[in-house]
């Protein structure tokens, strides 16, 4: 990240949602933000996987690869997938050029920048796709990083997470692992996208949700044969 970078936004797990991306692009566009980090899984569950990688190549700063991508890029761990994500991965991955798929093929597993760290799902074995769904495992995370933020996404929950029990939102003097939740794909039970904001010099954090076209993206799950409607359905319920 250049030293004049500041304010950043922060997606994660797109999931080829194209409705959601684009008004979440649209949000960080008012916002105002010096770049945009992706935290993984731009493709997967939904129909347009082409549209939102190229959107993602073409304004984030830095990428890094989700379970999804490496799936539909390399056909890597499909099975360990649940059965409409195994489904979506062979749709997915259809739609893409070889040169889309290269690129997802090639995406890092964790970058570090100003104080920062992203990384899809966590920091110690990035690949073992881990889910942070406690407190203490959590905690054994603080020893893989040296930032004293790093981002993660995974489990289409935000949270904020930090190296004290009680400390519920991001301030210094304390290390933080958060999670900016899902643009494509959330599962808190509210069907708002999710996404961060993060300012790099006063280390203050924002939890941005915002409405999208449900319907839109729905619909097109459903007129693809091979994408199990049960994924148009989870959308409207945040599930």
């Amino acid at each position: 990240m250049n030293a004049s970078f500041v304010r950043i936004a922060i997606l994660s797990d797109i999931h080829s949602n194209l409705e959601a991306l684009r008004r979440a692009l649209d949000g960080i566009e008012t916002a105002g933000v010096d770049a945009i980090y992706c935290l993984g899984d731009v493709v997967g569950y939904n129909a347009d996987p082409a549209a939102c990688l190229e959107l993602v190549r073409t304004r984030c700063a830095g990428v890094v690869c989700g379970n999804h991508d490496a799936a539909v890029a390399r056909e890597e761990a499909v099975e360990a997938l649940p059965s409409d994500g195994q489904e979506a991965a062979r749709h997915n991955r259809r739609c893409l050029s070889e040169d889309q798929l290269a690129y997802l093929a090639d995406l890092p597993d964790t970058i570090s920048e100003e104080n920062c760290t992203f990384v899809h799902a966590t920091p110690d074995v990035p690949r073992a796709w881990k889910r942070l769904t406690t407190y203490p495992a959590a905690q054994s995370q603080f020893e893989h990083f040296d930032t004293e933020i790093c981002f993660i996404g995974h489990t289409h929950v935000p949270a904020v997470m930090a190296d004290r029990l009680g400390v519920l939102q991001v301030r210094r003097g304390h290390r933080y692992l958060v999670n900016v939740g899902s643009v494509g794909q959330p599962r808190d039970q509210n069907p708002k996208l999710s996404f961060g904001l993060f300012d790099t010099e006063s280390f203050e954090y924002h939890n941005v949700r915002m409405t999208y076209d449900v319907d839109g993206a729905a619909q097109k799950i459903r007129d693809a044969d091979a994408l199990p409607d049960r994924l148009a359905a989870r959308l409207y319920d945040g599930l």
